[in-house]
């Protein structure tokens, strides 16, 4: 076993602190990862808060892992010392259902093992990324390519993946038009994703403050959904529309935007059942649906699409003893875009 620094939350009420951890030796198919950053996804401020209902203290938070090779197990054939390579929201699956067998892991049918607060094959929890070191076995680990740096390409590993999956699934491309609500750390990512597959996208924001990011990002076009005029000019407007918010909509004026057998896919988790009006649902055969992450595979081709057309995400790198301030900041939505923590100051 080997000790490594990193930071926990030890209840749903107190700030995290820092700790020690266990990590297990390095097995036959394992890959140890020097981690260099770490993102803070809002998913972690939910688990470590307890607002899913299923913490198990104490949890090291982090699926947004971007750091170095330094050992390798001795059948590991991905994988070298050296290498630059990210873990992001899981790290075992059963590799035998039908999901896992076409590399859509993260719908693996026994259940993924979520990279923390989750209980891995050989019965121990999971423990994240705010910490110095993580053993992962390498069939969950993906390559980050070296013109990708490291502190920017940390959270494409939640953020970056949870909004390519969908844009390419529903096929964004030259003449498709796509439609972002929200500008936050995923909303951006699927501004810059959508953008360079050649979609005409648009942001959908409750105001303008923002705008000039979004237009810099790559929109098209930015409307504020806080204007009611916003819903009537949009009307029939768009292919896709992607909910990166875990607010609840109001639905029908949502559907009310796409165009024929236009889809609006749900990224977000709100804290309410979402209702679903029949009339804008049936009108124009529109659909809702939903997407989760992406499997090994499609997180690979992403890093790998990133790096060719030169994406990484808006970050503000942070100590870190600025956790817990920059998880209020998070709450209160005053980060542009994604905060990742610099492993070295722990």
């Amino acid at each position: 076993m080997v000790t490594v620094s990193a930071y926990a939350a030890t209840s749903g009420k107190d700030p995290l602190v820092p700790t020690t951890i266990e990590r297990r030796e390095v097995g036959p198919h394992d890959v140890f990862i020097d981690i260099k950053f770490a993102g803070i996804c809002h998913s972690d401020i939910h688990t470590v808060r307890d607002e899913w209902g299923r913490a198990n203290y104490p949890i090291v938070p982090g699926h947004e892992i971007a750091g170095v090779v330094t050992e390798v197990g001795s059948e590991v054939t991905k994988f070298k010392p050296g290498d630059h390579a990210g873990v992001g929201c899981f790290v075992n699956s059963c590799r035998e259902c039908p999901s896992c067998v076409a590399g859509l892991e993260q719908f693996c049918e026994r259940g993924m093992v979520g990279t923390y607060g989750a209980k891995d094959r050989d019965g121990t929890q999971t423990q994240g990324g705010y910490s110095q070191a993580v053993v992962v076995d390498e069939n969950y680990v993906l390559r980050i390519p070296d013109s990708l740096p490291l502190d920017a390409a940390a959270p494409l590993l939640c953020a970056g993946i949870t909004t390519f999956s969908p844009l390419r699934h529903w096929n964004a491309g030259p003449g498709k038009r796509v439609a972002v609500v929200g500008l936050g750390g995923l909303g951006h990512m699927a501004v810059k994703l959508g953008k360079a597959m050649g979609a005409e996208v648009t942001v959908l924001s409750q105001s303008l403050k923002k705008m000039e990011d979004g237009l810099r990002l790559g929109a098209s076009h930015y409307y504020a959904t806080a204007d009611p005029d916003t819903f009537k000019s949009l009307r029939n407007s768009f292919d896709l529309i992607l909910n990166t918010v875990s607010s609840n909509l109001d639905m029908g004026k949502y559907l009310g935007l796409l165009g024929v057998d236009g889809t609006l896919v749900e990224l977000g988790l709100p804290e309410h059942p979402i209702e679903v009006p029949g009339f804008p649902l049936l009108t124009n055969r529109r659909s809702i649906s939903g997407s989760l992450i992406g499997g090994i595979p499609e997180t690979q081709e992403m890093l790998d699409f990133c790096a060719k057309h030169g994406i990484g995400s808006e970050i503000e790198v942070i100590d870190a003893s600025y956790i817990n301030e920059a998880y209020e900041r998070v709450v209160a939505s005053d980060v542009r875009y994604r905060f990742v923590i610099d492993t070295a100051t722990l």
